[in-house]
């Protein structure tokens, strides 16, 4: 047993220790509790420095630079990394995505897109040989419920369809060409992530990329026509919607006329909606490093 006057001189002491401790605890908790939220967020809304990193490695422009290939045998040996990047995206709340700035929030959606279909590919990677063999007569792939965000499972078709491609939000036709579908036929999957800074370079790099492609789109000058992916059928209303005060198709293939080699002399047909244009078979095929 203490001595009563010890413990009475003891206990204010031990309580003033205490309540000092707790408050030491309590500002470490906050301030660890805001590092790991900043670093997040910076790491989501700025540079997306993870997904770049496994791009760079696993993805690659071809020769001429309008097309790219994926590793997925390299992929798959960074599968867990892949894992990590769609945990980010996946932690990210609604209040935080609010918050962003417009294109912030593009990019952000662009890159949990891309990072998915990746993902999915892997799934039944090696032995798959296009993304449309991992669905069935009933739900396609894009309907399955794969992508975690704010706290639901949601299908890559509630991200393009739902979120980048909802009249009024963005209305940016140029998405068509940076999000990917793990396809030959697509416009290129970029060794890179996609970020809110670079995001008007990015797209406009790789709409150019896209149409510069004779295999996907190009002027005939024999058939006088112009034949484009089936991307401009597919969803020609995107590219309708007013963008930079552009309301057609053919005022879009206009804009990049030089691009697609159409002659200075067809330009006017072109403008005037009497050049003809068909759609060219679109190859599922997976794109693979071969």
């Amino acid at each position: 047993m203490r001595p009563a006057g010890i413990a009475a001189l003891s206990r204010p002491t031990l309580a003033w220790g205490q309540a000092i401790t707790r408050r030491l605890v309590c500002w470490l908790l906050i301030g660890l509790a805001l590092a790991v939220t900043g670093s997040a967020h910076a790491a989501i809304d700025e540079s997306h420095s993870a997904f770049d990193a496994l791009l760079r490695r696993h993805v690659a422009w071809d020769a001429a630079g309008v097309a790219s290939s994926v590793s997925y045998s390299g992929l798959a040996a960074d599968r867990a990394e892949l894992g990590k990047v769609l945990d980010l995206y996946a932690g990210l709340t609604r209040t935080d995505y609010e918050a962003m700035g417009r294109d912030q929030r593009l990019a952000f959606l662009i890159n949990l897109y891309n990072a998915a279909t990746l993902e999915l590919v892997l799934s039944a990677w090696p032995d798959l040989k296009s993304i449309r063999d991992l669905g069935s007569l009933i739900r396609s792939p894009w309907k399955q419920r794969i992508v975690r965000l704010f706290g639901e499972l949601r299908t890559l078709d509630d991200i393009e369809h739902g979120m980048i491609r909802a009249p009024g939000v963005f209305d940016e036709p140029r998405i068509h060409f940076v999000v990917n579908c793990a396809s030959i036929g697509c416009p290129a999957l970029r060794p890179e992530a996609i970020t809110g800074t670079r995001l008007q370079t990015q797209l406009e790099d790789s709409t150019r990329r896209f149409l510069r492609d004779a295999t996907r789109n190009r002027y005939d000058p024999v058939k006088g026509r112009l034949e484009v992916s089936k991307i401009f059928d597919w969803y020609r209303a995107d590219f309708e919607r007013g963008w930079l005060g552009i309301g057609s198709r053919e005022q879009f293939f206009g804009r990049y006329a030089d691009v697609l080699a159409i002659p200075p002399a067809e330009r006017n047909r072109l403008g005037e909606q009497r050049l003809p244009i068909i759609y060219l078979d679109y190859d599922w095929r997976l794109n693979e490093r071969r």
